[in-house]
């Protein structure tokens, strides 16, 4: 009995400091640059944000493990450009033009067409 509780107080304690990691946001100008954490403390996402609160520029979002996922470029909220996802040993490059997929294109890693560093 004495063991339950000694887990259980351990467990209670844990848990009531374990912390949420906490989206970072720094005014720059017009724009206000934002960082978001996955729980373990790695960027998820990085990109900026405009006057109006809109998306803005380049976003790229990582895995957990701190690998880049995914990269692209947003127009007052809207996709636009080329895309890039990062899955295993696939790239896809998706154009958007005005938020709607205009072509996607896709290789392997034996392909070597670009690097996610």
């Amino acid at each position: 009995m004495r063991n339950i509780l000694t887990v259980l107080m351990l467990l209670a304690f844990t848990i009531t400091y374990a912390q949420e990691v906490k989206p970072k946001f720094e005014k720059n100008g017009d724009q206000t640059e934002a960082t978001f954490y996955h729980d373990n403390g790695e960027v998820a996402q990085k990109g900026l944000f405009n006057k109006n609160n809109k998306l803005q520029g380049v976003w790229t979002s990582f895995d957990a493990q701190g690998n880049k996922v995914a990269s692209g470029t947003y127009n007052n909220g809207v996709k636009v450009g080329k895309w890039f996802f990062w899955n295993n040993e696939t790239l896809k490059e998706v154009d958007y033009i005005n938020n709607a997929i205009a072509n996607v294109s896709e290789w392997q890693t034996k392909d070597r067409v670009a690097d996610n560093n």
